[in-house]
């Protein structure tokens, strides 16, 4: 197994223990260096990676924000000098936290565990049929039926606590499902989530200005740590 890997964190000496660390390990295989969040995420949208060396105190978008805004993150190994974002880390589903400075031995248990972590989910995989990378239609339970609805057809979709308001060219429909679970089933058919409460059909926009986009004839407003997320993906710097 070989993991491809990157390191976000915005001081120097930090990059060279982690180079340091990985090039000592022949499964591991360092592919990018970023030096804030937003250059990482702009840098994810475009490469897939295995394993992110993530610090948390970084300016303008610390580590954990980062995360907040990524909704299937690859495996996530935390790099730190403060313990007491410890705790809160491990709401996020990441593999381990290491303490700067960074012993060698903690370093390879941290590795072992997302080594571990990739051979499970492979072996599940196996047992699994693979899935479709985008679907041009999509059932939801609307009013008690299954109702099909074309993804092109739809310009937006909007959070209604535990239900979620699909907004078409000249009809909505009311769905019972969580957002959260619609972008995960939606982002590969070129949706994306601009804010807690709305996601986007990308082919649908008209214009963007300011912290707002503009779908059909509405104007949605763009999430303070989603507009990075945004520009990079629809191409607009």
């Amino acid at each position: 197994m070989n993991l491809t890997c990157l390191i976000v964190d915005d001081e120097p000496p930090a990059h060279k223990v982690l180079e340091n660390y990985i090039g000592k390990v022949n499964t591991l295989t360092l592919v990018h260096n970023c030096y804030n969040a937003i250059e990482a995420l702009n840098y994810l949208y475009e490469h897939k990676v295995d394993l992110i060396f993530l610090d948390i105190n970084m300016p303008e978008l610390t580590g954990l924000e980062m995360l907040k805004t990524m909704d299937n993150p690859p495996a996530v190994i935390l790099t730190t000098a403060y313990s007491e974002f410890a705790l809160e880390s491990y709401e996020f589903g990441v593999v381990d936290y290491l303490m700067k400075p960074i012993r060698f031995d903690r370093f390879l248990k941290a590795i072992n565990k997302v080594v571990l972590s990739k051979t499970q989910l492979e072996s599940q995989d196996k047992t699994k049929k693979p899935m479709p990378a985008a679907e041009k239609d999509i059932f939801i339970k609307v009013d008690g039926v299954q109702q099909k609805v074309t993804l092109d057809d739809v310009l937006y979709l909007e959070s209604k606590g535990n239900f979620v308001l699909l907004h078409l060219k000249d009809k909505r429909h009311l769905t019972a499902d969580t957002l959260t679970k619609m972008n995960e089933r939606l982002s590969p058919s070129g949706f994306l989530r601009i804010h807690k409460s709305y996601i986007i059909n990308i082919n649908k926009v008209n214009t963007l200005q300011g912290n707002q986009v503009q779908v059909g004839e509405k104007y949605l407003p763009i999430g303070n740590s989603y507009k990075q997320v945004v520009l990079g993906k629809i191409g607009l710097k």
